[in-house]
């Protein structure tokens, strides 16, 4: 199979945004989150964490007197709300905020040394120390995120004074690392330079960032001892009291060559972000060996070591995967940038092979464990994103510090939020891709998208209802093929399910391939191609190895996993059974916070049982009333229990 790329990602500035569910939260991220983190970034928010980002640079660049604060992955936090902005003004363009921003970027361009190097831990505090702590400090983690910075704002501005900022870095970076005998053989203690360096590959055309990316990627593990040997020749460490021992390596991937990795292993946002590279250097490359070592890992990602809200990470120790199949509810790790993260290598393995099953994930992450990590009026974040909590417990007891039952304002670690607002700010590039023949389309979200071939407006009521309606305007007089994803769910063999062109049915399991719809024709000016589908409420099971889930049940909808929450179902919600022939109501929340959300209400059972701690008299069955919201929603009304994993009546 030839692994070149089969298609080529849509720029965002070619989709605006129109739909019933995400236009609202690209505003709110816009109109309140872009503000709120400029604010914490400026250390303007009163009792909210320091930042101290943009003074961190102001300090390198020489424009003020001071200390380095922060995270030495400071500089991380700037340059994704950098991202974020830059994808926010292809949305809504905002001259004042351009100008603002502007003048940050003037900030960075003036921190940057001489040789090109950009970190200001480094420039601040310590610039006897550069590039001698690979496994801690960041340096190169920092640099992919202000590479993709960079890359997005001259995308959408056309500006291109960063974007030769992080040229100058990046040349920087293979003048010090590489294969030759002169330079370090050297990898990245947390994968992300990969990304960037591809990204900017793409947006000036030089190869020679392609070659440093597939570097880094091809000498991972090639040495699993070359952080121990680098900790013994500098001497100390940044996390902690020195010593010689050695390091736990498959806590950044680093055990084994990434052709040897079988298994999703170690601190998860690390290995989704090298997954990710790996997938566009093979799809650039059409690497068959690259890809078919995405593959094995997306296979076990999915299939052995993901939530079904699409969460990632089971083990808190190291914001690490767990086992197969270990996938602990109260105390899942779940970061939000991991989910996040599967976004980008659902992407980047859908621009080699147009399967449907990378669409699906891509929707799971997107509807569910992504935006869970958002209050919904967007001031509050969760860092982790637990499918289960018991108040008093969860954020509370050992073990379950980490599990917060609401949102906080801010944290220290804040890579979450600007994480999501470049997300969600982005949203229109992972629509859609279009190769010679065909026009793809990934997700349904209403939108108006102008692309090579045709000018095409989406109108839908996903993810509520199973309609959606595409207008085309072609660009060509010739013949081309329109794909249309059709979400697994949805069987082409059910009569109830309908896919017309300008009113006229055609045969869905013909034209269905790996998951998507194929309709090649001569398209005319106002051709209407219409997809409609039951929004049926359904049961999920968790293969029996999932102990946790063992004689438990969750609700779907369309592409939304639904939780219970305390508030909707009163006290001890672990005594609440799902009934076995479930008649549930979609029922559209009319006030309030969910206001707009669809919520699942039906009959079910509430097991009554003895005072006492134990007792030998079997508790007896009442009816009960229940109420799913959907996950993403969770704790927005207080603390409260909630689950989405329920027992099922026996």
């Amino acid at each position: 199979m030839d692994m070149k790329k089969t298609a080529k990602e849509v720029n965002v500035s070619q989709v605006k945004v129109a739909d019933g569910f995400w236009s609202g939260m690209q505003e709110k991220v816009i109109d309140v989150v872009i503000p709120f983190q400029e604010k914490v970034l400026n250390d303007e928010v009163p009792g909210v964490a320091k930042s101290h980002a943009i003074e961190n640079f102001r300090i390198a660049a020489g424009l003020s007197q001071g200390e380095f604060y922060g995270m030495v992955f400071q500089d991380s936090d700037l340059a994704k709300w950098l991202e974020g902005v830059a994808y926010s003004l292809s949305v809504k363009p905002d001259p004042a905020l351009e100008k603002r921003t502007d003048d940050i970027i003037d900030i960075i361009e003036k921190a940057q040394q001489p040789d090109g190097y950009l970190n200001t831990y480094f420039t601040i505090k310590e610039p006897e120390h550069r590039w001698q702590n690979l496994h801690e400090c960041h340096e190169l983690y920092c640099a992919g995120h202000m590479m993709e910075a960079a890359v997005a704002y001259f995308d959408v501005t056309g500006k291109d004074k960063l974007l030769h900022v992080m040229e100058r870095m990046a040349d920087h970076i293979i003048d010090r690392f590489g294969p030759e005998e002169d330079k370090e053989h050297g990898i990245p203690g947390h994968q992300e330079v990969e990304i960037g360096l591809m990204k900017l590959y793409r947006a000036t055309g030089k190869e020679k960032y392609r070659d440093m990316a597939k570097y880094f990627l091809e000498e991972r593990g090639k040495n699993p001892d070359y952080f121990h040997q680098e900790k013994l020749k500098r001497g100390w460490q940044h996390w902690g009291q020195y010593s010689i021992e050695a390091m736990d390596v498959t806590y950044n991937q680093a055990h084994e060559p990434i052709y040897d990795q079988k298994e999703a292993v170690g601190h998860a946002v690390r290995a989704l972000y090298m997954y990710t590279a790996m997938a566009d250097v093979a799809g650039a490359d059409g690497d068959e060996r690259m890809y078919q070592a995405c593959r094995t890992l997306w296979d076990n990602v999915v299939n052995k070591k993901m939530y079904i809200t699409g969460a990632l990470g089971g083990n808190p120790e190291g914001e690490a995967f767990s086992n197969n199949y270990e996938l602990p509810n109260d105390m899942a790790y779940a970061e939000t940038c991991a989910s996040i993260a599967m976004v980008f290598f659902a992407h980047r393995m859908l621009e080699m092979e147009m399967d449907g099953a990378y669409a699906d994930i891509m929707e799971k992450e997107l509807y569910n464990s992504t935006i869970s990590g958002m209050q919904l009026d967007g001031k509050k974040y969760f860092y982790v994103n637990p499918l289960e909590c018991e108040p008093g417990v969860s954020g509370k007891l050992f073990g379950y510090q980490h599990s917060l039952p609401v949102r906080p304002g801010w944290y220290a670690c804040a890579c979450c939020p600007p994480n999501l607002v470049r997300l969600v700010t982005s949203l229109g590039q992972y629509c859609w891709s279009e190769n010679e023949s065909t026009i793809y389309s990934h997700l349904m979200i209403g939108q108006r998208a102008q692309l090579e071939k045709a000018d095409v407006t989406v109108e839908t009521s996903y993810p509520w209802e199973g309609r959606t309606r595409y207008t085309v305007a072609p660009k060509t007089e010739e013949a081309f093929t329109f794909a249309i994803h059709i979400p697994y769910y949805v069987k082409p063999e059910d009569r109830r399910v309908f896919l017309t062109v300008n009113g006229e049915k055609l045969d869905m399991q013909k034209l269905v391939k790996k998951g998507y719809a194929y309709i090649t024709r001569r398209w005319e000016d106002g051709d209407v191609v219409e997809v409609e589908f039951p929004m049926e409420v359904r049961k999920a099971y968790a293969n029996q190895h999932v102990r946790e889930d063992a004689g438990c049940v969750a609700l779907l909808r369309g592409p939304v996993v639904y939780c219970f929450e305390g508030v909707d179902n009163g006290e001890l919600i672990q005594s609440l059974r799902i009934p076995k022939e479930l008649k549930a109501e979609a029922v559209t929340c009319e006030e309030g916070v969910l206001k707009g959300n669809v919520l699942l209400k039906f009959e079910g059972l509430r097991m009554v049982g003895s005072d006492e701690l134990y007792s030998e008299e079997p508790p007896v069955k009442e009816k009960a009333q229940m109420t799913a919201i959907p996950y993403y929603a969770w704790a927005n009304r207080g603390e409260n229990q909630m689950r989405v994993w329920m027992q099922e009546e026996v």
